[in-house]
């Protein structure tokens, strides 16, 4: 496996790290990007953080969904010699992008929904419609309203042969095979639009997407994120996870739509939970998960969540695209890596830090 330069850091780290470590002990982590539609945007402010961080080498990045996104956008920016800076200004390109393209789509808060706030969209003539196409179409079939729009947009934004290219980082992407209803990992080496929509492709609203002669849905059925490929595919032993989809939620839905979407947010944490409980307790991830020359290496885990925040915003948030709402999103993931780095940034290669709080109690948090 390739690895880069390690030079000197040109500044002091926020965490508890000396002087001395600091110019010796470079730290190598693996990360793991949940999704979770627009909640992705608190990823980047994570990401946006960490990667000021020289003494803190990324090895490698899974990710599903949204997830998946920020680590091909990541990888595409840091290829070629783009490095930190690269990948940087590259989520920021994206996101802001998106941003400034849901100015123009139909799904658009109405006034009831501004003054209910949390950024709900509840009342939204489109994404009621949203789920109801769904419902009504399949959907199956690549029509009008069951086409994924993230297309154009991925092909727009992110050069696939530089993520390909981008040797300094190895890069998992997973989906869902509807066939077979196992995961599907993607490596960075294959890693093409098609794959992408693949592992985001949420299938109440969407139609499936075809990858070599088979259909795939969102991979968060499956892992959220997949941790087993860092631990497999990856020497670092330290494994920092980014948590942006909520387990727990204050209030209950109470449209078809809000149901529809809080039943796939459970269904998604299952799968969370279940690798978590795995890696906690037994020493290493769910067997179907794991290939056949694995090994059971401790690895030791760290939690980055924004979910005592997230989860105050309302269920149809998640589709909420609109710039001033990813931007509170990114400082919010700005502000809570800051604060992980400076509690618990001189852990990493020492000790798992993980908070089971949001795991398992997240109602209590």
């Amino acid at each position: 496996m390739l690895r880069r330069t390690r030079q000197v850091p040109d500044r002091l780290p926020v965490t508890k790290l000396t002087t001395e470590s600091i110019l010796t002990n470079y730290r190598n982590i693996s990360l793991g990007l949940q999704g979770g539609g627009t909640y992705g945007a608190f990823g980047w402010g994570v990401l946006d953080r960490l990667l000021q961080e020289e003494w803190l080498v990324i090895e490698a990045v899974s990710g599903v969904s949204a997830g998946a996104i920020n680590a091909v956008v990541l990888a595409d920016g840091y290829a070629r010699g783009g490095g930190r800076a690269g990948a940087r200004k590259a989520l920021d390109r994206f996101w802001r992008t998106l941003g400034q393209a849901a100015i123009l789509s139909p799904l658009q808060r109405t006034p009831l929904d501004r003054l209910a706030g949390g950024f709900t969209m509840e009342h939204s003539p489109a994404y009621q419609l949203l789920e109801m196409a769904g419902a009504l179409a399949g959907p199956v079939f690549d029509i009008p309203v069951s086409l994924n729009p993230l297309r154009n947009l991925l092909a727009a934004t992110i050069d696939f042969a530089r993520v390909r290219d981008c040797e300094e980082l190895e890069l998992f992407v997973m989906a869902t095979n509807v066939r077979t209803g196992t995961g599907k990992v993607f490596r960075r080496a294959e890693l093409d639009v098609q794959k992408v929509l693949a592992s985001a492709c949420l299938p109440t609203v969407f139609a499936a997407v075809e990858v070599d002669g088979e259909t795939y849905w969102d991979g968060s059925f499956v892992a959220n994120p997949p941790l087993a490929p860092l631990i497999d595919g990856a020497s670092a032993r330290d494994l920092l996870i980014v948590q942006n989809s909520p387990i727990a939620r204050a209030e209950v839905p109470r449209n078809m739509a809000d149901i529809s979407n809080r039943a796939n947010e459970i269904a998604f944490n299952i799968s969370f939970v279940r690798e978590i409980g795995a890696l906690q307790h037994l020493h290493g991830v769910p067997d179907e998960e794991r290939s056949a020359t694995a090994t059971r290496d401790p690895v030791r885990l760290h939690l980055i969540s924004g979910n005592h925040v997230i989860a105050d915003t309302r269920i149809s948030a998640k589709f909420n695209a609109e710039l001033g709402f990813l931007q509170k999103l990114h400082d919010l993931g700005v502000e809570t890596a800051e604060n992980w780095l400076r509690e618990h940034g001189d852990q990493i290669g020492v000790r798992s830090t993980l908070d089971p709080m949001p795991v398992y109690f997240p109602d209590k948090v």
